[in-house]
């Protein structure tokens, strides 16, 4: 099974993908927003097609901790994607957040390294932090069978 990870904006969502062993993370695609039933429905379609138990949702918190309003609106994304799953026979695939601050920041930079134009950067800057939130929470997993 894999894991998939999302980094939910407000006008796109940024899909990542673990391998097999959960040890990369590889970007998916970026989906166009249309509105919350439709976009969580799709996010079921990708779980279902890749065979994923655990879905990790970048939280985007303010540098100091607390919420902010995106952070609500994606507490109300998961919510939804939460309440869809069970009503889709799929109450056993485990839903987590992932700290997400400093993520587009970090997949801007790795972008500009690698030479991607300012108009490509736009179109894949959310699914390549989507592959940093996963890879983050790859690299916890990892981190916590070794130190058990």
């Amino acid at each position: 099974m894999k894991i998939i990870a999302l980094d939910v904006g407000d006008k796109t969502i940024g899909v990542a993908l673990s391998d097999e062993l959960k040890i990369t993370a590889q970007g998916l695609m970026t989906i166009e927003r249309v509105g919350i039933r439709k976009d969580t429905g799709k996010i079921i379609d990708l779980i279902r097609e890749h065979d994923c138990d655990t879905v990790v949702v970048g939280l985007p918190k303010n540098l100091n901790g607390t919420n902010s309003i995106q952070t609500d609106k994606v507490y109300e994304f998961k919510t939804m994607l939460e309440n869809k799953m069970k009503s889709s026979g799929m109450k056993d695939i485990l839903i987590i957040f992932q700290d997400e601050r400093f993520t587009t920041l970090m997949a801007e930079r790795v972008l500009i390294e690698a030479d991607v134009s300012r108009k490509k950067r736009k179109e894949v800057i959310d699914k390549q932090a989507a592959v940093l939130i996963l890879q983050g929470y790859l690299d916890y997993l990892r981190n916590t069978i070794i130190k058990s």
